[in-house]
């Protein structure tokens, strides 16, 4: 504390003091002048005294006020942090509650993902297990029965297709033989300069090698062009991909071999068959013209339509090519392809008959037309076709 603060207290007490002890103003009066103004003067001296240690004490008093004020202000900031801390610390456990919350749905949002997880991870051990049994007793059957069953389905197709050819190669020679003349009534003759011979309009594609010496060399030579100067942007109806070697050792055996009527095993794709086929009627095409129309046999929509998109692929056709009265016509049943390929016969036209792998058997119907080719199904995929079925 400042110095001159504890020493006013003191001044004013004896200053009282002071007034305490002053004779009386009579006997003042009594007094000479000469005491009279000794006295005013120290009177006067004791007022300035006063007033300047009443100014003293009233800076004092605001001294101590501000510290009190300060004091004051400070407690109210005080009182207003600690509600601060208070209105904190609720916050705090509120959040702290949640977070626990939180934490604890999360937990089980995580135990049930957990357990699904572990049940589908159950379920696909299961479901390999299930495979991996099938698989092996499948591997164990086809050791034990498949080879057996196999040569066995391999030597009845070759016996079957020896007698087919026997078969054919008789019927082509008795076809041959027979003077197939059409019935024509008086008034349907045409004139005398119109008619043709009959043998020009029945004559029937004979592609053995012994029978028709004269196209052999063309249709050679069309091969070797296929296989080693391919044209990919030919005319219409001229094969427009690659072929190889294989492809035409196949057709060449069912040209020159089996005299254009006959079953060559599949290439174990449908594509490949359709490179075959379509190799087959673009040299058909080059031979005979737009007499060829060639009707194609399989037993789904599915199947035809892969054959129409691989036909006008390798042969550069479009969909006004395909149609009951157009170049290429789809069937699903042999028994309207017969009557369609009867009706085109007496027409002076040329069908060509193309039957899908899907076709287990093949109709009598069809075997009497001059052009058919047949894919036939391996006996691989016939036995694994009807394994799959029984399950």
């Amino acid at each position: 504390m400042n110095p001159e603060e504890s020493q006013t207290p003191e001044t004013i007490n004896e200053w009282l003091e002071q007034i305490e002890v002053q004779p009386p103003t009579d006997e003042i009066l009594e007094k000479p002048s000469a005491d009279l103004e000794l006295e005013a003067g120290a009177s006067g001296e004791l007022v300035t005294s006063l007033t300047t240690e009443t100014t003293a004490l009233e800076s004092a008093d605001s001294l101590y006020t501000q510290p009190a004020q300060k004091v004051i202000q400070l407690q109210h900031r005080s009182a207003d942090l600690k509600a601060e801390i208070t209105q904190l610390e609720i916050t705090y456990e509120t959040l702290q509650k949640q977070v626990s919350v939180t934490q604890i749905a999360l937990s089980q949002v995580v135990q049930e993902s957990l357990s699904q997880l572990e049940q589908r991870k159950q379920t696909l051990q299961i479901s390999v297990e299930q495979l991996e049994r099938r698989q092996e007793r499948i591997r164990n059957e086809m050791r034990t029965t498949f080879a057996g069953t196999s040569q066995d389905i391999a030597i009845r197709v070759q016996g079957f297709k020896d007698y087919l050819t026997g078969s054919l190669q008789d019927l082509a020679s008795a076809a041959e033989q027979m003077q197939l003349v059409q019935p024509v009534r008086e008034r349907e003759k045409p004139p005398q300069g119109e008619a043709k011979p009959v043998k020009e309009q029945l004559e029937a594609p004979q592609l053995g090698q012994q029978q028709f010496q004269d196209t052999t060399k063309k249709i050679r030579r069309l091969l070797d062009q296929y296989r080693n100067q391919p044209d990919y942007y030919g005319p219409p109806w001229q094969l427009r991909r690659t072929f190889e070697p294989i492809h035409a050792e196949k057709l060449s055996n069912w040209l020159f071999t089996l005299g254009g009527r006959g079953a060559l095993r599949t290439m174990g794709s449908r594509l490949q068959n359709i490179l075959i086929a379509s190799s087959a009627v673009s040299i058909l095409h080059q031979l005979y013209g737009d007499r060829v129309r060639t009707l194609i046999l399989a037993n789904t929509p599915e199947r035809l339509g892969e054959w129409r998109r691989g036909l006008q692929d390798c042969l550069g056709i479009g969909r006004p090519d395909f149609g009951p009265d157009r170049g290429v016509v789809l069937f699903e049943a042999p028994t309207a392809l017969a009557q369609k390929a009867e009706r085109l016969v007496k027409a002076n036209q040329m069908p060509f008959i193309i039957i899908d792998d899907s076709e287990e058997q093949i109709s009598l119907a069809l075997l009497q037309f001059p052009l058919w080719l047949a894919f036939a199904p391996d006996p691989k995929t016939m036995k694994d076709r009807n394994f799959d079925d029984d399950f």
